[in-house]
């Protein structure tokens, strides 16, 4: 299964994930000058994931930065897919579908087949089981995951997810949160999913942002495989998400903003420019060796 392909990945190169969730503002003007928009965002592309792929679990694409492009920028996701394809490393199609029936099919077939096709997809679960089911027939029969919102890393997702629940289902003080029944539900979904590994094709996405929510999720979850959002430019590290992990796996987190712009932060801005691949690389190792310095 897919999750065993991804442990694997973890187990030798670390937890690193990198979200190519790149925009024309963090590519170098140079390049956006010289091709143009999407061009230039493909070439960007490449660079990192050529000065990565060797040091990281996966990568994130995230599908609303080629959208913004229109239809120059789906093609840069379709050929910034093919890419990571070329290089052996798993992808994540980060799309956050959340509709049933045959619209949620057509969203499997568009992403887990074709031109945009991925190993795993993230989808937004808020309407039940129904909103999962049509990918079910790929991860059984087409070796492809899921990663499943349950825990969001923005500011204002304690306005729902945090709620709690009393037994009869109705909002009150005590009892389980949104959350946590979510979580429950995930790893009830993915049971008939388990790899040799212990741990589903279906996982969790938990944002680092919430390290006691994402403690106490790996406690009532041991065998929950979770994506994990919010380090680096959100304002998570290391310490925030030492508590996804079961002797070192079990999670990959990922980091946008913190690897593709890290260029920015080098001295001499011009030179840092022509560099920003290898500078992109020296972030990933850093990430990884501050997660590593907490994990358990």
């Amino acid at each position: 299964m897919i999750i065993d392909r991804l442990i694997a990945r973890v187990t030798e190169f670390g937890p690193v994930c990198v979200g190519l969730d790149t925009s024309t503002a963090i590519v170098p003007d140079v390049m956006i000058s010289k091709w143009g928009a999407a061009e230039a965002v493909l070439r960007f592309n490449r660079e990192i994931i050529a000065a990565t792929a060797d040091i990281v679990a996966c990568f994130k694409v995230q599908i609303a930065h080629y959208e913004a492009l229109g239809v120059e920028g789906m093609a840069c996701y379709r050929d910034t897919l093919a890419e990571i394809r070329r290089n052996g490393v798993p992808v994540i199609g980060d799309v956050k579908r959340g509709d049933i029936a045959s619209t949620a099919a057509m969203y499997a077939k568009a992403h887990f087949s074709g031109d945009f096709e991925v190993d795993w997809i993230t989808v937004n679960p808020y309407m039940g089981l129904d909103a999962i089911t049509p990918y079910l027939d790929d991860v059984e029969k087409r070796e492809k995951g899921l990663f499943v919102l349950v825990r969001t890393s923005n500011p204002s997702s304690s306005e729902l997810q945090d709620l709690t629940l009393a037994p009869d289902g109705s909002t009150d003080t005590e009892d389980r949160r949104v959350y946590e029944t979510m979580a429950d539900c995930v790893t009830r979904w993915g049971e008939p999913f388990r790899g040799g590994s212990g741990y589903s094709s279906i996982g969790a996405v938990v944002g680092a942002t919430h390290p006691q929510q994402l403690a106490r999720i790996r406690e009532q979850h041991p065998r929950l495989f979770f994506l994990v959002p919010g380090y680096g430019a959100q304002g998570g590290g290391g310490r925030d998400v030492a508590p996804a992990f079961l002797d070192g796996n079990g999670a990959v987190v990922n980091a946008s903003r913190s690897i593709l712009g890290a260029y920015r932060a080098a001295a001499g801005s011009e030179e840092a420019e022509k560099q920003f691949a290898e500078c992109a690389r020296k972030a990933c190792l850093a990430m990884r060796e501050d997660i590593r310095r907490w994990m358990t």
